[in-house]
């Protein structure tokens, strides 16, 4: 069983940047499909973005698109998310997920199919 821990979170201003970082405690986080979420106050959790096991394939919250970039370095079991131009909306409780598959180049971008979750990281972006 995967353990993620989530780091990077923090206090910005809109406009700014923040890089989170999720340290997988597997070696074989290469198995995984990766994906981030993020849930404000009073909202569900929704999806950001995510990153097939091979690094090939990556999507995209409609929201975030342009502005954040998903990356993964399979031989330090972390999965990046670099977040660019940020705006107040994007304040939430951000979290890591993961889903072993055997597909390699296969995203997956609903909650319910991510078995494997962090503890979450707050993003703060003030105005």
């Amino acid at each position: 069983q995967v353990q993620l821990v989530e780091s990077g979170g923090g206090l910005v201003q809109a406009g700014g940047s923040l890089r989170l970082s999720c340290a997988a405690s597997e070696r074989t986080v290469s198995n995984y499909c990766m994906g981030w979420f993020r849930q404000a106050p009073g909202k569900e959790r929704e999806f950001v973005a995510v990153i097939s096991r091979s690094g090939i394939n990556t999507r995209y919250a409609d929201s975030v698109k342009g502005r954040f970039t998903i990356s993964r370095d399979n031989a330090k079991n972390t999965v990046f998310l670099q977040m660019n131009s940020l705006k107040p909306e994007d304040t939430a409780v951000y979290y890591c997920a993961a889903v072993s598959t055997p597909l390699s180049h296969y995203v997956y971008m609903k909650v319910p199919e991510y078995p494997y979750w962090g503890q979450g990281t707050q993003v703060t972006v003030s105005s």
